[in-house]
């Protein structure tokens, strides 16, 4: 009876009439190397070095499965432990492998999210505490990353000042020094996070710009990892049509529109892009389809390592909307020349 060879994940295996005659064990590295080999059914090198050393030998398990008497040699409690330390480690090796840019993207755009929540929950609580001492201030800017900048940088009068108002007109009580320490120190760590928003925000331009330049050049950087991330995988997001882009984000309205029958959502995330947010009302459906569009054949082009196209595509897309508003400027008859003196 010829000598048969057998492979698994723990090493190769050399039998004659069913009993074993030679074991080549797999140290961690080869397990790796090897099982990857083994499950393309390809012949590896411990295989070879045996057919060798005994030709004519049959090597079991590339096209059936081992026969029966192989399957209870291995159920032995010595190798059944040394399988399972090798799946682990060839498990633990494929969800290493499976982390690509496009999940760190991800976690990037929902630290980005998760900032934008906690800043501006803390600046809401810094400008109540802040208008106990200046409230005319306060009220006189909106954005709460200026607002904690100025507030650390300038003195009471000085801001009062800008806001066209006085110490002596002012509703804001004095406090002392050591009151307002807190409340600057306050101010100091929301701008300390607008200043982590920024460095994570480059991070996610530099990212998109090299794994999905043609989307980043036709939405942004952010708009698009927004995309990424709702879609989970960049893999995903290619395989989703263009109507259900069109829709990543508005998924609570969607649902609402199937449970009650309410006004389906036109669009979702890509609202924040310039071409569909200044769009006319009536426009912006359409506007935020074809937007949709070009995100879907730009996504499938950086995914198959396609050529560079996203100007192309954006340029195309700006022409459409201006011949949009074009056609809908000679659609509106013009005002009688009566009505226009009234």
């Amino acid at each position: 009876m010829a000598h048969a060879i057998c492979s698994n994940c723990i090493g190769t295996f050399v039998f004659l009439d069913k009993k074993i005659v030679e074991e080549k064990l797999f140290s961690k590295h080869e397990i790796t190397k090897y099982c990857a080999q083994l499950e393309k059914q390809e012949q590896i090198e411990p295989e070879k070095a045996s057919l060798k050393k005994y030709p004519g030998a049959e090597v079991l398990g590339k096209k059936t499965v081992p026969p029966a008497w192989a399957l209870e040699f291995f159920s032995q409690e010595k190798y059944l432990k040394k399988m399972s330390d090798a799946i682990m480690l060839v498990t633990k090796r494929k969800v290493a492998a499976s982390v690509h840019v496009d999940n760190l993207i991800i976690q990037a755009s929902n630290n980005v999210d998760e900032i934008d929540k906690v800043a501006n929950n803390l600046a809401k609580r810094l400008r109540e505490w802040y208008e106990l001492y200046n409230p005319e201030f306060s009220r006189s800017i909106e954005s709460h990353e200026k607002f904690a900048e100025l507030i650390q940088n300038k003195t009471r009068e000085e801001l009062l000042k800008e806001a066209g108002s006085s110490k002596e007109e002012s509703m804001g009580a004095d406090i002392d020094k050591k009151d307002l320490a807190p409340v600057m120190e306050l101010a100091k760590g929301i701008s300390a996070l607008y200043s982590l928003r920024a460095r994570q925000a480059e991070y996610i331009e530099d990212a998109m710009q090299k794994t999905m330049p043609n989307v980043n050049a036709i939405c942004g950087s952010m708009i698009g990892a927004k995309l990424l991330s709702i879609a989970g995988s960049f893999e995903k997001l290619v395989m989703f049509p263009a109507s259900t882009i069109q829709l990543l984000g508005a998924e609570k309205a969607l649902f609402r529109h199937i449970k009650t029958g309410a006004k389906p959502p036109k669009f979702g995330v890509i609202i924040n892009h310039p071409l569909v947010a200044k769009a006319k009302q009536a426009d912006k459906g359409r506007a935020a389809r074809m937007l949709a569009d070009k995100i879907s054949i730009a996504a499938k082009i950086d995914y198959f390592k396609g050529e560079f196209r996203g100007d192309q595509l954006r340029k195309q897309l700006e022409e459409k909307m201006d011949a949009i508003s074009k056609l809908e400027k000679k659609k509106k008859p013009d005002m009688p020349e009566k009505l226009k003196r009234r």
